[in-house]
């Protein structure tokens, strides 16, 4: 596909991306500055996943996964405005994770802090899985735990489903991204794919997780998010193949099931990396968070 033909889709994801900005937000080129190289190097398993377009899927089924705690959907329900201004929601995520990824480790603490400030009027009252009437506080440490865990399992398996093996092995990600969960208050984070997997599943085997209607209205939400009508097909395929990465027992709390045609198993994986390809070529090789931090590492010699 010819490049001046991406030109509506470039606009397009970027003032989804940014939260409906034109430009770079200031907060990327930004990211040029400061005194340290940063938590993470560009050869990190950390880079090589978050600068790949895997993470636009990745965000879905985090989100999706993170739904099943119910003290954590009480806390994004209760105190978000996700339905009315999503892509406000998105943008800050995407500052959050970029500036952890590619900031030096001031803006990395800071954005952190940041965030952990914004949780601290969050809280309320829910009804864990197994029935019990609990109190939450979104900077709970096993809450942020269930948020950290969930977001790096669904980073990885979308790496790993859309382009391959990450680059050093599945563990030096989880071990990498551990960081992140300590700077947000989690208490010993696992540093394994294979410790990632048992909390996981201990969360479950705990009455933790939970289905029901407050997670069917985020599954339909997620399902068919407000965007651009040129956006929805590319979206649609993405969605499908983020499902067939998803434990079946996630799935059933969730009332979902993989891509079928009738009785047949329909893979929806090739058309999202398709639509990944298309969207690469659109938004460039490097984009203004990774571009900004290399000319950072420039001016420190640290590449």
């Amino acid at each position: 596909m010819p490049l001046d033909a991406l030109g509506p889709l470039r606009t397009r994801l970027r003032l989804t991306f940014a939260g409906q900005s034109e430009s770079v937000p200031a907060w990327e080129t930004a990211l040029e500055e400061g005194d340290d190289a940063g938590f993470f190097a560009p050869d990190s398993a950390v880079w090589a996943v978050h600068s790949s377009m895997s993470p636009i899927a990745g965000g879905i089924r985090a989100l999706l996964t993170q739904a099943l705690h119910p003290g954590v959907l009480a806390g994004v329900a209760d105190h978000s405005d996700y339905r009315t201004d999503p892509l406000a929601r998105l943008a800050g995520t995407i500052r959050w994770i970029f500036t952890v990824t590619y900031g030096d480790t001031t803006a990395a603490r800071r954005a952190c802090a940041y965030v952990r400030r914004r949780h601290e009027p969050v809280e309320g009252d829910y009804v864990s899985g197994s029935g019990k009437h609990l109190h939450y506080s979104a900077n709970d440490p096993a809450l942020a735990e269930w948020v950290h865990i969930a977001f790096t399992d669904a980073f990885l398996r979308t790496y790993e489903a859309l382009h391959g093996p990450v680059p050093g092995g599945a563990d030096a990600y989880v071990g990498g991204w551990a960081l992140a969960g300590e700077l947000m208050g989690v208490a010993d984070p696992p540093r394994t794919e294979a410790a990632l997997q048992s909390r996981i599943e201990a969360f479950d085997a705990a009455g933790q997780l939970a289905g029901g209607p407050r997670v069917a209205e985020v599954v339909a939400f997620l399902r068919r998010p407000p965007l651009d009508p040129l956006l929805k097909p590319g979206y649609a395929m993405l969605f499908g193949a983020v499902l067939e990465t998803m434990p079946q027992r996630h799935l059933d709390l969730l009332g979902l099931s993989r891509p079928r045609l009738g009785p047949m198993p329909l893979p929806a994986t090739p058309a999202a990396k398709a639509t990944l390809a298309v969207v690469g070529r659109a938004l460039g090789p490097i984009g203004p968070s990774q571009a900004a931090a290399r000319r950072r590492l420039a001016r420190l010699g640290a590449v």
